[in-house]
């Protein structure tokens, strides 16, 4: 290879020293995308779609404001594990300036958006202390040669630091290669390009009066000084246009339009189209965005409704974050003993009957103790016979069952009831 040849590559790698980067080039960053609908498509510019950002944000507040809590499991069952130390970091706050609710919705927002969600595992003496959101817009992978490589992250002041590979916890979206996940904003780069067309369609139609271009025809030709004094008269025609008034056309003068009428253009099924497509991406069903064209094949009640959402759209993404946190902020010997868990009957308290029938058929049938459905409801615990076990039979203690007492008394009574004479 020649000098000619070699030069631009030592300039360019000089500019990336310059820039603190290696020659070895980095990954991340901010993703933005081509479409066919000649927009180039971004994060930011997907999130002024409403569609888009009523999905995320649905999605985002959901899952963070869900209970997320460390389990013990124990001989006698499972039991919260308040103690542990990463209850605190994943149920309260993962670190000095985050409250858990804002962490999480940030990390599903990325996920959801971006393909992957990367915090930072801040430690102390090797032990894990909290966990730091990386914005991904300001996060960078750079690679170093032989297979080694660093991650730096610019910081609120412009400040660039470095962070080791084994400091960084990453949770993938929908993946393709088991690894990383895949960005919603390159593969659905088309449907969201052709949204924000639509957007921009529309605006220059609202904004131009919904009237379209408008050119007048003479059957003769006119002079210099004619084309003047009609350029001038079309001045005056577009104030009285403007006021309301009827225009006069003279000398054989004739006006034509120039577009597309919105109704031709189906201006209004595009945009409910692109809804649509949007919800379709994100799997959330467009009544629950404020699309209610279409009604939902889910049932009619909030309980259903809420399952289904549960099921399909929130499920996957609850169990990727259960099983990262198990596989990176737990150690080998803690994952036999503890695990993470999402509460999704939070999702009930929208609908007090059905929680109330909820809380009814786990205590009847001797799952739930009255104590522990005064725990979900946030209300102290009564103790006592508030804390037994019971079933609709007698609503009796579970371990009381077939044995003689309360209830053969009652049978007993009521057959010398019924072998008693009538008064009558």
């Amino acid at each position: 290879m020649s000098k000619q040849a070699k030069k631009p590559g030592r300039i360019r790698a000089a500019i990336l020293e310059w820039f603190g980067v290696p020659a070895g080039g980095y990954a991340g960053g901010a993703i933005a995308a081509p479409s066919d609908a000649g927009i180039t498509v971004t994060q930011e510019k997907m999130l002024t779609i409403s569609a888009v950002w009523a999905c995320a944000r649905l999605i985002s507040e959901t899952i963070a404001t869900l209970p997320l809590s460390m389990y013990e499991k124990t001989s006698a069952g499972k039991r919260v594990a308040s103690q542990h130390p990463v209850h605190f970091i994943i149920h309260d706050q993962p670190n000095a300036d985050t409250t858990a609710a804002v962490h999480w919705e940030a990390t599903i927002a990325a996920m959801l958006l971006q393909g992957n969600a990367r915090s930072e595992k801040l430690m102390s003496g090797g032990r894990l202390v909290g966990i730091r959101f990386l914005a991904p817009s300001r996060l960078s992978k750079v690679n170093l040669g032989q297979g080694r490589h660093e991650w730096r992250y610019i910081e609120d002041d412009g400040r660039q630091r470095v962070i080791p590979d084994s400091r960084i916890w990453n949770i993938p979206g929908f993946s393709l290669d088991g690894k990383c996940g895949v960005s919603v904003i390159q593969y659905g780069a088309n449907v969201f390009g052709n949204a924000l067309a639509a957007e921009g369609a529309a605006s220059s139609t609202f904004a131009n009066g919904l009237h379209p271009t408008v050119y007048y025809s003479i059957d003769q030709v006119l002079k210099a000084e004619q084309r003047s004094q009609f350029r001038e008269s079309l001045e005056k025609l577009s104030g009285a246009l403007n006021a309301g008034k009827s225009p006069l056309l003279e000398g054989g003068m004739k006006a034509n339009t120039i577009g597309i009428n919105p109704d031709d253009a189906q201006l209004l099924e595009s945009r409910a189209f692109s809804v649509e497509e949007v919800c379709r991406w994100f799997r959330v069903p467009p009544f629950m965005v404020g699309h209610a064209e279409k009604s939902t094949s889910w049932g009619t009640g909030i309980e259903q409704q809420m399952i289904g959402f549960l099921t399909f759209t929130l499920g996957p993404w609850l169990r990727r974050i259960e099983q990262a946190i198990s596989k990176d902020l737990l150690t080998p010997a803690e994952r036999l003993r503890y695990y993470p868990k999402f509460n999704v009957e939070g999702l009930l308290r929208s609908d007090s009957a059905a929680r109330a029938a909820f809380y009814s058929a786990m205590v009847n049938n001797g799952i739930y103790t009255r104590d522990e459905v005064r725990e979900l409801e946030d209300r102290e615990p009564m103790g006592g016979n508030a804390a037994v076990l019971t079933v609709q039979t007698a609503l009796a203690p579970l371990d009381s069952l077939g044995q003689s007492g309360d209830a053969q008394q009652a049978r007993a009574a009521l057959a010398n009831w019924l072998r008693e004479p009538s008064e009558d």
